[in-house]
């Protein structure tokens, strides 16, 4: 998916390159998150990214998270390495 500016590649590890295996609670990376414009987006990537690639996102789909920050919004999945990646507005 691309915006024009930014390109947002997911791509699997070659077996060759797998070892113990990445798990987002173990030591290292947790999550990545991007910042979007308005929760329309949120909505559209989820549609227009995950639905048409059948990549079912966590906790529901998109949704508001009003315990992070007034009019936070978001959508998480999992990358094919199971790195936990969020689609979010947060009003500035």
């Amino acid at each position: 998916m691309t915006n024009g500016g930014t390109d947002f590649w997911i791509i699997a590890t070659p077996a060759e390159r797998r070892g113990r295996g990445f798990h987002r609670k173990n030591t290292g990376m947790n999550h990545v998150a991007f910042r979007v414009d308005n929760r329309q987006a949120v909505d559209t990537f989820q549609h227009e990214f995950l639905a048409a690639r059948r990549i079912v996102p966590l906790y529901g789909g998109s949704r508001a998270y009003p315990e992070y920050a007034p009019g936070y919004d978001a959508v998480f999945f999992e990358d094919p390495d199971r790195l936990k990646i969020e689609i979010a507005h947060v009003p500035r």
